[in-house]
C-alpha cells in the first residue's frame, strides 16, 4: 500500500509541473523575443545525457564470474605407500561417523602426548561391511615411529597401487549418494574393484562441520 501511495503522490506532483512547463513553453512560443533564449537550453540537455548511458554499461562486462573445475570423478591414481600409525575398529552404520571421529581423537590424542606431528591426512581404511556395521582401519601418517602404542593399535603401510579417486563434499550420512554414483561408474565402465576402499579426510574431521567436509574416496582395482 505505501508503494502505491508514493506512485500516487510522484502523479500528483509530476502532472501539476508539466502543465506548469507546458504553459511557460506556450507563451515562450508566442513571444518574438523569447524565441532565441528557448533554442540555447534545448541545445546543452542534448549533448549531456549522451554519456551516462555508455558510463553505467563499461561496468557490466567485468562481471563474468571464474570458472571452477569440477572434482575427480574416478580419476584414474597410483597411490603411494605411507608409514602410518594404525588404530582396529569396528561400528554399526547408525553410528559409524561418531566411531570414526573417535578413533581420530584416539590416534590424535597419543600423537600429541608423544609430540609427534602427522604427516598426511586422516584416512579410514573399510575392511569388510554388512547390512548392520563394518570393519575398519583409523590411519594417521607420520615421519617417526611412537615409543608406545596403546591397544588395537600398529604401525603399518597405508594402501598403495592403481585406484580411482572420486571426491565427497557434505556429512558423512550423505555418502550414500556418493557411493552410489561410484558403483553405477565401475559398472559403466566394466571396472573390477578389490574388497576394500580408502576414505582420505582433507579437511579436518575433528574441526569441521559435518556438512562442511571434503573427503576423498579411492577405489582400489584389481
Amino acid at each position: 500500500m505505501n508503494c502505491f501511495r508514493s506512485i500516487r503522490l510522484a502523479m500528483v506532483v509530476l502532472v501539476p509541473a508539466a502543465a506548469i512547463s507546458l504553459g511557460i513553453a506556450t507563451a515562450s512560443a508566442e513571444s518574438p523575443a523569447a524565441a532565441p533564449p528557448a533554442a540555447a537550453p534545448a541545445a546543452s540537455p542534448s549533448a549531456a545525457p549522451a554519456k551516462p548511458p555508455a558510463a553505467a554499461e563499461t561496468p557490466a562486462a567485468p562481471a563474468a564470474a571464474p570458472v571452477q573445475a569440477a572434482d575427480p570423478f574416478g580419476e584414474e591414481t597410483t597411490l603411494a605407500p605411507k608409514t602410518v600409525v594404525v588404530l582396529k575398529g569396528s561400528a554399526n552404520w547408525d553410528s559409524a561417523f561418531e566411531t570414526l571421529i573417535g578413533s581420530f581423537k584416539t590416534l590424535s590424542a597419543l600423537l600429541d602426548k608423544q609430540g609427534i606431528k602427522s604427516a598426511g591426512n586422516p584416512m579410514i581404511v573399510y575392511t569388510s561391511t554388512d547390512d548392520t556395521g563394518f570393519t575398519f582401519l583409523a590411519e594417521i601418517p607420520v615421519d617417526q615411529d611412537p615409543k608406545s602404542l596403546a591397544k588395537d593399535m600398529s604401525m603399518g603401510k597405508s594402501p598403495d597401487g592403481k585406484a580411482l579417486k572420486f571426491v565427497h563434499r557434505g556429512s558423512y550420512d550423505n555418502m550414500d549418494n556418493t557411493y552410489e554414483a561410484i558403483t553405477n561408474h565401475l559398472d559403466d565402465k566394466k571396472l573390477e574393484a578389490k574388497d576394500t576402499f580408502i576414505e582420505e579426510y582433507i579437511t579436518d574431521p575433528l574441526k569441521t562441520a559435518e556438512d562442511k567436509l571434503v573427503i576423498n574416496v579411492y577405489v582400489p582395482l584389481k
